[in-house]
């Protein structure tokens, strides 16, 4: 699944899952734009994957990402990229009566309105060259909203209806548009999680997935490499016949047939 001579921009990618997509997306011969909104964090994942993965090829662009003119930052320092990932992305439990008008505002426009504008702007670019990759990440909430997080569920639901209606428009183009879905990661701040409990983190994983995520078919936190996997192939020349989906990278999670 070689992306030699493609450039990928990878939004909220200085951890977690953005970074382990970033990494590989390099891997694959990808050159990358790693994004965040802080400077030093962008500087370090820069140096990270440059460290780690020979003749990386990576660049970083510190911009907030929660209003137009962050957007308006990144694309003036990258006019044009063959693959884009919208994973940025913030989440936070609370409680729907306490979610004020501008804790909405604040997660559509980072949430949702980010990836319309850099999609909106990349688009043009990849249509017109005939190939390109829309990559949304609409975690798993998107179609099972936990009630403790209604305002994040709201926003991967309306990623799942513009990833699906962005790829109708772009139909012929020769540009993909999906939306990949992950479950429960294990991210740093899943460890920081786990490692708060009295139990060791093996032990404290065991009793959330058996107290809270039952359903889950793996019983554990999916690492942050098994959803770039999943990344890394729909951004492929080998996921050329895939658009239009949403495919879930959730353990099981989701008790569904599709």
């Amino acid at each position: 699944m070689t992306l030699a001579r493609k450039k990928a921009v990878v939004t909220g990618s200085t951890r977690g899952i953005g970074l382990a997509i970033a990494r590989a997306l390099v891997e694959r011969g990808a050159s990358v734009v790693v994004n965040g909104r802080d400077g030093g964090r962008v500087k370090t994942a820069c140096e990270r994957l440059m460290q780690e993965v020979a003749g990386a090829d990576v660049t970083g662009i510190a911009a907030d990402l929660s209003s137009a003119s962050g957007t308006d930052r990144l694309i003036e320092n990258c006019s044009t990229a063959d693959i884009l990932v919208n994973n940025v992305g913030i989440f936070s439990p609370k409680d729907f009566y306490l979610i004020t008008d501008s804790d909405w505002e604040l997660y559509f426009q980072l949430n949702v309105m980010s990836g319309v504008r850099l999609s909106r702007h990349y688009a043009q670019y990849m249509a017109a060259k005939g190939w390109g990759r829309i990559l949304f990440n609409a975690s798993v909430t998107g179609g099972f909203i936990p009630g403790e997080m209604v305002h994040y569920g709201a926003t991967k639901a309306a990623l799942l209806g513009l990833s699906r209606t962005l790829a109708e428009f772009l139909n012929g183009s020769g540009v993909t548009v999906n939306a990949f879905l992950p479950g429960p990661v294990r991210t740093e701040r899943t460890e920081t999680f786990l490692q708060s409990s009295k139990k060791n983190s093996f032990e404290h994983e065991r009793e959330v997935f058996a107290q809270k995520l039952p359903t889950s078919i793996i019983k554990r936190f999916i690492l942050p490499s098994e959803v770039a996997s999943l990344v890394a192939f729909l951004a492929s020349d080998e996921a050329s016949a895939i658009t239009g989906a949403a495919l879930r990278v959730d353990g099981g999670i989701v008790r569904s047939l599709l």
